[in-house]
């Protein structure tokens, strides 16, 4: 079992969801308005100069297939956003309970 955790700038929260949906996955959590820096990425900080703020999803696989099919198509929608600092991040690690 795993679990992603999916960042990316707020802007982009519909093109995730209707990804989810592309790929099959109708169960999610969502964080909206989180702050952070990534390596190499401007601070998204909702004030300031830094207004924009990113959205977190986190989800939970007992099946790695629609994981490995939402990898996919995160790496295609990412060949179209043209600034590498937006693009869309997934984090994945080991999941051991789901209870």
């Amino acid at each position: 079992m795993k679990i992603a955790f999916i960042v990316h700038i707020e802007y982009y929260t519909e093109r995730v969801l209707d990804m989810f949906t592309s790929v099959d996955i109708d169960y999610y959590t969502r964080w909206d308005q989180a702050k952070g820096k990534g390596h190499g990425t401007d601070p998204h900080l909702g004030a300031g100069g830094f207004p924009s703020t990113n959205s977190v999803v986190m989800v939970a696989f007992e099946d790695e297939k629609p994981l490995e099919r939402l990898i996919d198509a995160i790496n295609h929608a990412n060949a179209d956003i043209k600034r590498p600092a937006d693009r869309i991040r997934l984090f994945q690690v080991p999941l051991e309970r789901i209870v």
